[in-house]
């Protein structure tokens, strides 16, 4: 007669193996990490007590192809930084050339550049919030959210000619005017997003089962926050007032009147809503600046810097001449140094550029935002549970394209 089988006593079930970790790899191929990267967790059951991430997995050597092109011919490349923002990387790039040249925009570039950096912040916040989303469930705040960014995809082919690499910026101007029709466009499409933003956020903001895996979930101090470099939404989710559009404006950003989205708790949660505010703020700004559009030129009025118009290109041999050695040499920069930051959507992307004088540059530094918040994640993650780790990681809405560079 077989004998009735029976459970030990939950005491015995590896009383001696308690204690014991694990090492487990999330990445570099998971769709939790958002791209290619991996996270070495080190687990004490389902509890990370230590997190080391690993970056490098799409390292194209960017900074030093930078010094083997002329300014302008780089500008693709900042295309392949934060590929959901890339107009706010050509314009930063294009900024700290000009601050190195001593020039300034004219101000119809300055109010177009304003509004492509506004219309970009949404496009990124609405994929990091629709990512961020799933990641915790929600598969409908992701439709929602991608049903917008394809207007706004839409909006930037009309006016670059390119959806998503849209080298639109140049060295002293952008590559071409604004098209008939398109501000009254931006128009529309800010009159129909803030009633979408609106049902978005009632949609997800206060579902429970949202709010129970993010709230008090990834916290980080003000202290730490600063301590570790983070900057933008992620330092600003965490109480601390900093954004470079205030506290060092640029294009003009002083003429805005617009608010600084700040959280108090500094979670996962407060990040959430810092994301969703900031898109309400860059739409009062977009309005502002198709409100004081002003007339004038598109690019500064310098033979060394910017090309002439197409238009007298084709009837004058100077202006021909002047376009060829512009194209193929590269605006003429005087020797020095400059480091220019801007507020992108990820955080404070900062460029820095060393001329030996001359159409291309010397050496070229850049200052990824995305870098900083994925080397807190080692601080950010212990003493979470594994199945907090991709909430975390959705909240802090880094790309690995800057990230590695």
């Amino acid at each position: 007669m077989d004998k009735e089988f029976t459970y030990p006593e939950p005491a015995n079930l590896g009383a001696d193996r308690i204690g014991e970790k694990m090492v487990v790899n999330l990445g570099p191929n998971h769709p939790a990490t958002h791209g290619v990267l991996r996270l070495k967790l080190e687990l004490d059951g389902d509890l990370v007590t230590r997190c080391d991430p690993m970056v490098g997995y799409l390292h194209r050597g960017q900074e030093k192809l930078a010094e083997n092109m002329t300014y302008n011919q780089f500008i693709p490349f900042t295309d392949r930084l934060d590929y959901l923002a890339p107009l706010c990387n050509n314009i930063a790039y294009c900024l700290c050339a000009e601050k190195l040249a001593g020039i300034d925009a004219t101000p119809r570039c300055k109010a177009l550049r304003v509004i492509c950096c506004e219309l970009s912040r949404i496009a990124s916040h609405l994929i990091g919030i629709a990512a961020y989303g799933m990641d915790a469930g929600s598969w409908t705040v992701f439709m929602y959210c991608y049903t917008q960014r394809e207007k706004l995809y839409t909006l930037f082919e009309q006016l670059t000619g390119a959806r998503l690499t849209t080298s639109f910026a140049r060295v002293g101007g952008m590559r071409r005017d604004i098209p008939e029709g398109w501000l009254g466009n931006v128009n529309a499409f800010c009159n129909q997003f803030l009633p979408a933003l609106d049902e978005i956020d009632a949609l997800i903001t206060r579902n429970k089962i949202f709010m129970d895996r993010t709230v008090g979930i990834g916290v980080i101090s003000p202290e730490t926050a600063m301590q570790w470099g983070l900057t933008g939404a992620n330092l600003r989710g965490s109480g601390v007032s900093s954004d470079l559009r205030k506290d060092v404006p640029y294009l003009g950003y002083e003429d805005y009147d617009f608010d600084v989205a700040i959280g108090v708790h500094g979670d996962c949660y407060d990040r959430w809503l810092v994301r969703i505010e900031e898109m309400r703020q860059s739409v009062r700004i977009v309005r502002q600046a198709i409100e004081k559009m002003p007339d004038g030129p598109i690019d500064v009025e310098n033979p060394r810097i910017a090309p002439p118009e197409k238009t007298k290109v084709l009837k004058n041999m100077e202006n021909l001449i002047n376009n060829f050695i512009l194209t193929t040499e590269g605006p003429d920069i005087p020797a020095g140094e400059a480091y220019f930051e801007a507020e992108n959507p990820k955080g404070a992307l900062g460029f820095f550029i060393i001329s030996n004088g001359g159409g291309v540059p010397y050496r070229v530094k850049i200052r990824a935002p995305s870098f900083v918040s994925l080397c807190a994640m080692q601080e950010l993650i212990p003493g979470h549970h594994i199945s907090d780790v991709p909430i975390i990681l959705g909240s802090m809405d880094f790309v690995l394209g800057e990230c590695d560079r």
